[in-house]
């Protein structure tokens, strides 16, 4: 049987996490985005993927889909009806449903064992080119040529002297750049 106190220690360690009251319950989210929160009624609400969803469905009998305006968005279970080892699996998993993709990447890669060299503060409209051509970490940014970055919209010449910089530092440069 597990309690709001595990539940709050659980939770309170993955990164960036925040506790607040919101509508009478425990909720607790990830840059403000909440991704699990405990009602007076005793049910966990987490926000889950739809093969989370169904995997934990599977796994607890007593849970049942969460819904919003219809959407499925994740599960609802009775918080006691979960042991120590399941409500960490379920937070996490909630956790990186609503966590921002550099901070869900960072939590994996150290879960793995890895810490990639992840990407400098080089601006919004140029990290979102990066991400979204699959750039997400320097050495990925090193396999790539200056006009390759350039090349990308939202990229300018100050972010690839940012990046030039940092690959310097982790003793790395751009492709035939030396």
């Amino acid at each position: 049987m597990t309690t709001l106190a595990q539940l709050r220690k659980s939770a309170l360690a993955l990164p960036e996490t925040v506790e607040a009251v919101h509508s009478g319950m425990a909720a607790f989210s990830v840059r403000k985005k909440e991704f699990t929160s405990l009602g007076q009624d005793g049910l966990l609400q987490l926000r889950l993927s739809d093969d989370d969803a169904d995997a934990a469905l599977a796994a607890h009998p007593t849970a049942g889909r969460w819904a919003a305006e219809g959407t499925p968005i994740g599960i609802r279970l009775p918080l006691a009806d979960i042991n120590g080892k399941d409500l960490n699996w379920l937070l996490r998993r909630s956790w990186l449903s609503c966590a921002p993709k550099r901070l869900a990447m960072q939590l994996e890669a150290a879960d793995s064992g890895t810490t990639p060299h992840l990407l400098p503060v080089i601006g919004g409209p140029a990290t979102r080119a990066l991400v979204s051509a699959g750039i997400t970490d320097l050495d990925t940014v090193a396999r790539h040529s200056q006009a390759e970055l350039l090349a990308l919209h939202g990229v300018g010449p100050k972010a690839v002297r940012i990046l030039t910089e940092a690959l310097a530092v982790s003793g790395q440069s751009l492709r035939g750049d030396g």
